[in-house]
C-alpha cells in the first residue's frame, strides 16, 4: 500500500519514537482528520514525552531526511518546549511538543489509542493518536487561545463530535472542559453538531 506522503513522514518520525521507547502520541488536525472528516493538512501534530538522553539517539535515527536545528532541539526538550522537523524530499512539516507534564497533558497521554491513519491500513500503517475527546478539548483550547477566530478549528472540532457521536465520554469532555475554560465553546459545538447532524 502506498501510503500519502503525510502520513508516511508522520509514521517515520512516531516509528523512531516507539524505538526508543518514548511516549507520543499525534493530535492537531491529523487527528481530526482520521476521527472527523478528512482534510488537508500542511503539517503534523507530535506530542511525544522526550528526556535529554533521548535526543541523540532521535537526531542519528532521523539521519538526513529531514532538516531540523539541534540547539533548538535540546532547547525545547529541556524547557519542555516545541521544535520543527522538515522532511526534505516532501518539505512535510512535523511539529513536536515536547509534553509538558500538566494534568491535561497527562490525561492525553493516558488516553491515547492506536490506531491506522488510513482506511484500510493494517498495523504497520497504526500509530497513537489522542482520543477523540482529547482532540476536541485541546482544539477548543487553541480556538479560545487564538481569540475563537479559527474557523478551520472549529470545523475539525464539530467533525469530530458528529462522526463519534454516541461514543464520546460525556463526562470526561465536560469536567476537563470546565479545568481548560472552554465548557461555554464545548457547550456551543455539541449542539451545532446535533443542530447539522
Amino acid at each position: 500500500m502506498t501510503l500519502p506522503e503525510p502520513i508516511a513522514v508522520t509514521l517515520f518520525v512516531t516509528r523512531i519514537l516507539e524505538q526508543l521507547g518514548v511516549v507520543y502520541f499525534i493530535g492537531g488536525s491529523l487527528a481530526s482528520a482520521v476521527q472527523g472528516a478528512a482534510r488537508a493538512t500542511v503539517d503534523a501534530d507530535v506530542v511525544a514525552d522526550l528526556r535529554p538522553e533521548h535526543v541523540a539517539p532521535f537526531v542519528h535515527a532521523l539521519g538526513d531526511a529531514f532538516y531540523f536545528d539541534m540547539d533548538t532541539i535540546r532547547t525545547a526538550v529541556s524547557t519542555r518546549g516545541s521544535f520543527n522537523l522538515i522532511h526534505l524530499k516532501t518539505m512535510f512539516k512535523v511539529d513536536v511538543f515536547v509534553n509538558k507534564g500538566r494534568p491535561f497533558d497527562r490525561a492525553q497521554l493516558d488516553r491515547r489509542v492506536q490506531q491506522g491513519l488510513v482506511a484500510d491500513a493494517g498495523a504497520e500503517h497504526s500509530a497513537y493518536i489522542a482520543s477523540p475527546e482529547d482532540t476536541i478539548l485541546a482544539k477548543l483550547d487553541w480556538h479560545r487561545l487564538g481569540g475563537e477566530v479559527s474557523d478551520r478549528q472549529w470545523r475539525d472540532v464539530i467533525a469530530v463530535l458528529k462522526v463519534q457521536g454516541a461514543r464520546l465520554d460525556e463526562r470526561y469532555l465536560a469536567t476537563w472542559a470546565a479545568q481548560l475554560g472552554v465548557e461555554a465553546l464545548l457547550a456551543r459545538a455539541m449542539a451545532e453538531a446535533k443542530r447539522t447532524q
